[in-house]
């Protein structure tokens, strides 16, 4: 069942530039960074009041962050909810005929579940779907 809002995921050019932003000139709580494998990204966390703020850039230069980037620029990249049944979500969603931008689940950060709505199914708009381990980030 979907939970909430998890975070709000912004492709970023430049990394660096985009954490001094948010915390030194934003002032928002930096809770560090972590590279995303399986998602061929590094991400830069900012704990919001009931979800995180997440920067996402290409790790390697490559990944969907990468060809994001290349064909748009920085800017708003996804939604993420919260959810405490990953497949059973997927299966009801599926159901109902939306499409999914991979087969099936794949590593996100901090050890979660996600996989992704693919924007034809939901007005333009990429969402994800994570779910966390119990404990984490909720």
């Amino acid at each position: 069942m979907i939970l909430g809002l998890d975070h709000i995921a912004i492709a970023v050019p430049d990394f660096d530039a985009a954490i001094r932003r948010f915390a030194s000139d934003l002032g928002m709580q930096f809770d560090g960074t972590e590279d995303v494998a399986a998602q061929k990204t590094r991400t830069a966390f900012f704990p919001a009041p009931g979800a995180r703020i997440e920067l996402v850039h290409p790790l390697g230069g490559e990944g969907a962050i990468a060809t994001y980037l290349e064909k748009r620029g920085g800017g708003l990249h996804h939604i993420a909810f919260r959810t405490d049944d990953l497949d059973g979500d997927v299966a009801r969603l599926k159901a109902l005929g939306y499409r999914f931008t991979t087969e099936a689940p794949t590593a996100g950060a901090h050890g979660s579940r996600v996989i992704f709505v693919h924007p034809k199914s939901a007005d333009g708009v990429l969402i994800e779907l994570a779910q966390h381990a119990a404990g984490a980030h909720e």
